[in-house]
């Protein structure tokens, strides 16, 4: 599954270079701002924090439009930027949300853990420990905070605690998605951010969720067989993965460098 996983985004990333490239453009303008405007603000701290917050805010907002049009990648459509500003009016609140929870990690992670460490004592690394053990849970949780809310709920609350049910079901999953990102991340640093930048894992994350929710309507539609198993199932995805790997197909160097000789 994981291997068909990476072919496809791969794919779908290809063939629309020019939309992911134009979606990191805008991501890379967005994030501009609480980058570069707090460091001019230093005069004045609660403006340096406020303008950062704003930022931070708005990025998550821009991304939760940006994945919610990259659904379409994922389910062999496409998107057009009307679809973009449409989309950014349907899923702000999720990407303020999103944004509130990217500051409160940051907030844990620069202050509260330094905090519990500076105890110099052993309750203060225990709730250092704490604290950070449950970002990480948190972090490999929210990671498809937004391809939940494009594809299972519109309610937030929901969205949150399907991200945690998800994660607890797949924390293998879930971690080799955050490394394979890490990576992606690596790589768009070289590419100066345009490729495949923050579209690509947002793309990933959607094409991740998508095919993993294919266990769930086996599951389902194997409930007895699931139930009455004294051992853990396994999940036939060669099986559940035909009719995706017929509309994903498979291509030579030659068909990605020159499509319109096929």
């Amino acid at each position: 599954m994981i291997g068909f996983l990476i072919k496809k985004t791969f794919f779908d990333l290809w063939d629309n270079l020019f939309r992911v490239a134009l979606l990191n453009l805008g991501f890379i303008i967005s994030a501009a701002f609480p980058v570069f405007i707090p460091g001019l603000l230093l005069g004045v701290p609660v403006l340096s924090v406020i303008s950062m917050l704003v930022g931070i805010l708005w990025c998550a907002v821009y991304l939760s439009a940006a994945a919610y049009s990259l659904k379409s990648v994922s389910d062999y459509s496409s998107f057009g930027f009307g679809d973009f500003f449409r989309n950014l009016k349907a899923v702000w609140p999720a990407g303020l949300v999103m944004g509130a929870l990217i500051f409160a990690l940051w907030f844990l992670i620069t202050l509260i853990i330094p905090f519990y460490l500076n105890i110099n004592s052993l309750f203060g690394l225990f709730l250092a420990a704490v604290v950070f053990w449950t970002t990480v849970v948190a972090v490999l949780s929210f990671q498809f905070l937004f391809a939940i809310r494009s594809r299972l709920d519109t309610k937030l609350t929901k969205v949150v605690k399907k991200s945690f049910i998800f994660f607890f079901d797949n924390p293998g999953f879930c971690l080799f998605s955050f490394i394979h990102n890490t990576i992606l991340l690596a790589l768009s640093v070289l590419l100066a951010f345009l490729f495949p930048g923050p579209a690509g894992i947002l793309l990933y994350l959607d094409e991740a969720l998508r095919l993993r929710l294919l266990k769930y309507d086996w599951l389902e539609a194997n409930a007895g067989e699931a139930g009455s198993a004294s051992k853990r199932i396994k999940i036939p995805w060669d099986a559940l993965l035909i009719e995706e790997r017929e509309k994903t197909g498979t291509r030579t160097l030659k068909s990605f460098i020159f499509p319109w000789k096929d």
